[in-house]
């Protein structure tokens, strides 16, 4: 069976190009203008799509935790759910993006770390929904999204083998797949030794049916490059305008300068691996002409 998905439209399998995931998270600072300028400048650099995250505060949190001082560097409010309600966009918020997204021919989707915002962005109409590694425990959550009939992307990381298997029966369990798995390591940022690519091919070969990809922590676009040699055709990379801007997760993004390269260099790779089939190639012919040895004059036997 062909290994594939479809968000927004597009087909991602094994002979495609990767699909590159902006994933701007909490980057936006709460902000629209903001918000709306980084889908833009994703969109300039050639990403396929964009990434926001969706939160319920009430479900998430206990109100201990709303109401604890927050004085963190990166605070957007006192407390630490005023901060986290800072960063929250609402439905019609989501809706203007949606329609800015569109109109400039990106997909934007969103991570649905609980059963409330799950129910907001199916009523959104997501062409995927992104369910984190924090969230990959939670099978009911995922049984869930699977239902919506929508694309369900999962992160992994922090999980075994066995864990991905239990992901992996409730995103294909008829069989058919419904969605895709990201090899992830939980850290911000991931050093080099910890990306462990390697899994990429590991869940390629045990999933068969299930469109493989990474999310990338690692600060740099180099490393995704390899990922898509060894098979992942999703690739998830934090962006941001400006490192330097407040907020936890933006010194381990790419600027639109290191999306741009990634991207490239993404295409670029898919052209160079090649169909695997050794053979001469036409491009060659001057090459070998010019430099290829012939004996003249002898007698053919």
């Amino acid at each position: 069976m062909t290994r594939e998905l479809i968000i927004g439209g597009q087909l991602i399998n094994d002979a495609s190009e990767a699909y590159v995931v902006a994933e701007i998270g909490n980057n936006h600072g709460g902000s629209l203008d903001t918000c709306k300028a980084m889908i833009l400048a994703a969109h300039d650099c050639g990403a396929s799509a964009v990434k926001l995250q969706k939160r319920d505060l009430v479900t998430l949190y206990t109100e201990e935790e709303l109401a604890a001082p927050y004085n963190s560097e990166h605070a957007f409010g006192p407390t630490y759910g005023a901060h986290r309600a800072a960063l929250e966009f609402d439905p019609d918020q989501y809706r203007e993006l949606q329609r800015y997204a569109g109109g400039i021919g990106i997909a934007l989707f969103a991570t649905a770390f609980d059963r409330p915002s799950l129910a907001v962005l199916t009523d959104l109409g997501m062409p995927a929904i992104k369910i984190g590694s924090g969230q990959a425990t939670d099978l009911p959550l995922i049984q869930m999204a699977v239902r919506t009939g929508i694309p369900v992307v999962v992160s992994t990381g922090g999980l075994t083998l066995s864990g991905v298997m239990d992901v992996v029966q409730h995103l294909s369990a008829d069989g058919v797949g419904r969605g895709a798995i990201l090899q992830c390591t939980s850290t911000y940022p991931c050093e080099a030794e910890d990306l462990q690519l390697r899994v990429v091919e590991t869940l390629r070969w045990n999933f068969p049916k299930l469109v493989v990809g990474l999310s990338d922590h690692y600060p740099k676009p180099n490393l995704a490059i390899a990922a898509y040699a060894l098979g992942a055709r999703i690739i998830e990379k934090h962006f941001t305008l400006n490192r330097a801007w407040k907020g936890t997760d933006h010194a381990f993004s790419l600027e639109p300068d290191g999306l741009r390269t990634l991207v490239n260099h993404l295409r670029e790779t898919r052209l160079a691996l090649g169909d695997g089939v050794k053979r001469a190639l036409e491009a060659e012919g001057p090459a070998l002409r010019r430099m290829g040895r012939r004996l003249y004059g002898l007698t053919p036997p």
